[in-house]
Order: C-alpha cells, then sequence, then structure tokens
C-alpha cells in the first residue's frame, strides 16, 4: 500500500533522506547530472538559506512496500504573493516512478497542505523559485542539461497533465555556435549602437574585495529593476542576493561577469556560467570532494557557457546594448576555447529576445521548459504523518 509522508524540513536527516531520493529515479540515465549534495542541502536548509525569511516549505515522499516512489515540496512564497497580489502556492523537487496513482498523491498532499494555509492555485515546478532552477523539461531530451537547469524524463508531463495541471508559461533555451552566431551585418549593427550610445564594457571585479561589493550591489539594482515588470518576477532581498553571488562566484569566471556602462552609469549586465555540468556528469555519487576533483581536473575542458543573466534598464531597452553585451560574451568565451553558448530561459512572451536570439544571432531553440498550473480543490488526504 502506498503512503505519502510529510518529512521534518528543520530535520537534516530527512532532508537528506529527500534529496538523495533523486538518485533513486536518475541512476541508470547518462544524460542526467547529479548535483552536489552539499549544495542541495544548503538550498533546502530554512535556517541558512534567506529565502525562507519570506517563504515556507515542506517535504513529501512517497513509498510502498518496494520502497521510494516519489517526492514532492510544496512552497508558499510570500513577496510572490504580495508582488503579484494573488494566493499561489507552488511545488517543487517533483520526481515520480511512471505511476499516475504516485503523482496524484504527491499533488494532492501539497496542494492540501497550500490550500489548508489560504493558497487558491499551485504552479510549478520551481525548486523552490523562479529565481533557481524552474520549469520542466517537455522539449530537448537529447542532450544533458547546464549549470543550474533542471532535467526530468519525458513521461512527467503526461503525468502532471493526468493530474489536471495545465501549462501558464514556456521557457525556451537557445543554443548558440561560436561558428555562425556573428556575422559582417551584425558586426556593423553594433559598431553604430557603441558610437551613438556611448556603451562601454567592462568586467566585474573578483579580486578586490571592496570592490566585488560594490559591484554586487550594481548588479542586485540592475536585476531587480531590469525584470521588475517580467511575468512571475519577485525582486530578491539584499541577503537572497548576496547568498547567491557567494555561491556563484566559486564557479563564476570574472571576464564573463559584465556590466555595461553610459557615462559612468551602469545601465546593464550579463552573466554567463562555464557548464561545469560537463565536469559534475563523471561525478555519479554527488558527494563534494569527488565532484571538486572533476571540476579541478576537467575545467580547461569545459565547450559550453550558459548566458544565465542578461538584462537592459527599461529607458535603453531597443538601443541595442543587449546585443553588445551578447557580443562581447561571445568573445571573451571564444578566447577561451568555449564552442557553444545556452541562452537561456526567455519567456516565450518576450517577442524582441526571442527575435533576437533566432534572427540576429542564429540561435537554434533546442529545449523547452513548462510551468504548469492548477485551482486548488480540496481532494481526500493521502497524508500519513510519521
Amino acid at each position: 500500500m502506498m503512503k505519502v509522508l510529510q518529512l521534518d524540513v528543520l530535520s537534516r536527516r530527512d532532508r537528506l533522506r529527500f534529496v538523495k531520493a533523486q538518485w533513486r529515479f536518475y541512476q541508470q540515465d547518462p544524460r542526467w547530472v547529479p548535483p552536489l549534495i552539499f549544495d542541495r542541502m544548503k538550498l533546502l536548509d530554512t535556517r541558512r538559506n534567506p529565502f525562507y525569511k519570506h517563504s515556507d516549505i515542506v517535504l513529501f515522499l512517497a513509498e510502498d512496500r518496494t520502497g521510494l516512489i516519489g517526492r514532492i515540496a510544496a512552497i508558499i512564497n510570500e513577496h510572490h504573493n504580495r508582488t503579484h497580489a494573488d494566493r499561489v502556492g507552488f511545488f517543487g523537487f517533483y520526481e515520480s516512478i511512471y505511476s499516475q496513482d504516485v503523482t496524484s498523491a504527491l499533488l494532492d498532499a501539497a496542494s492540501e497542505w497550500l490550500s489548508n494555509r489560504g493558497m487558491t492555485h499551485i504552479r510549478g515546478p520551481v525548486n523552490p523559485s523562479m529565481n533557481d532552477e524552474c520549469g520542466l523539461l517537455v522539449e530537448g531530451f537529447d542532450r544533458p542539461p547546464v549549470i543550474l537547469m533542471p532535467y526530468n524524463p519525458p513521461y512527467y508531463s503526461s503525468l502532471l497533465e493526468g493530474w489536471g495541471l495545465r501549462k501558464v508559461m514556456d521557457l525556451y533555451a537557445y543554443l548558440l555556435d561560436q561558428e555562425n552566431y556573428r556575422s559582417y551585418k551584425l558586426e556593423r549593427l553594433l559598431n553604430v549602437v557603441r558610437k551613438r550610445t556611448g556603451v562601454t564594457i567592462r568586467s566585474m571585479n573578483f579580486r578586490n574585495r571592496a570592490q566585488f561589493r560594490r559591484d554586487v550591489a550594481t548588479l542586485k539594482e540592475l536585476y531587480n529593476a531590469a525584470w521588475e515588470k517580467n511575468w512571475g518576477f519577485v525582486k530578491m532581498t539584499d541577503e537572497e542576493f548576496d547568498f547567491l553571488a557567494a555561491d556563484l562566484k566559486q564557479v563564476a569566471d570574472e571576464n564573463l561577469v559584465l556590466i555595461a556602462e553610459i557615462g559612468g552609469r551602469a545601465v546593464g549586465f550579463a552573466l554567463a556560467l562555464p557548464d561545469i555540468n560537463e565536469c559534475l556528469i563523471h561525478n555519479r555519487s554527488g558527494h563534494l570532494l569527488p565532484g571538486v576533483w572533476h571540476i579541478i581536473t576537467k575545467r580547461n575542458r569545459i565547450t559550453t557557457v550558459r548566458i544565465i543573466v542578461l538584462g537592459v534598464l527599461e529607458q535603453y531597452r531597443g538601443s541595442g546594448i543587449d546585443g553588445v553585451l551578447y557580443a562581447e560574451i561571445g568573445e571573451r568565451a571564444k578566447a577561451r576555447g568555449i564552442c557553444w553558448g545556452e541562452a537561456s530561459w526567455i519567456l516565450e512572451t518576450n517577442g524582441p529576445m526571442n527575435n533576437a536570439l533566432q534572427n540576429t544571432m542564429h540561435g537554434v531553440r533546442y529545449k523547452t521548459y513548462r510551468l504548469y498550473e492548477r485551482p486548488i480543490a480540496l481532494t481526500g488526504s493521502t497524508l500519513t504523518t510519521p
């Protein structure tokens, strides 16, 4: 008989059990990139991760007599609800065997917990927010995921839709090739942009501690301003941004973190990360020390960067500065032997960015991630407390 257990998120033992559950579903999948257990534990640590100062999370595991058969988290992000004036609850960290009964039981448990706390809709997957890994992979299963992008079996979409979830938004990933993303026409256009706007591009300073802090503050201001009107966007608190910056500093290349300035004023920025998933895919255990060893010994063989964030202040949009940032990342990545870039993720409703990536930079839309939503209705509970 199947049962769904609610774990104690404050218990390190229960969180570890939840994190390690993922290996049950992917151990034999060669395209899966095992996360570092250390990172996943930190992400779910409600005492250390500042996200949980304004959000709540609960963890569920599904089991039967054969063992573990599924997991899910339910999340309430009060900053989201205040920003968007709604009562949306989220689900994330979803995994399941190929069983509609298991998926339905997990979503029933998550939606009941959310409904009992006043949420009217359930949306996801987000792990645990839109500022982290989000979306369900629905197209593009032939390649492993790049850094900080999710991965899942193809059958997950049918199980989620079988419970009644429906698409609310698609997120696109584009593959850019060093061989064809630049053209003479593009070069001429970007030169015109540089002369007309007077924009200059500089790298973020990683070496000087005081300057690094100032640059982090600049990036935070730009990020929260440039994305403010995007669908689903929620500003990051100072603590959240600093928490993220400290993590990204460990894997980032300062030459691929760029700030665009006009007359000394920051007007945009871009962040591209070397795809350390090309190293971590060999770390099948997920343990920290072997993971670090794979990164150190294989980092120079990385062939891809992920352009994870690129934005320009609203008054400078349409000026071409975003294209200058893309081109600068491309040149700097090429100098370190990078062949490919993934621009992700892009909202399906972001017409200007989708058009530029496809028609100006000859990017190929090669992966699609989907966010689902459904009104919450109380159902018969399958919840069993430990």
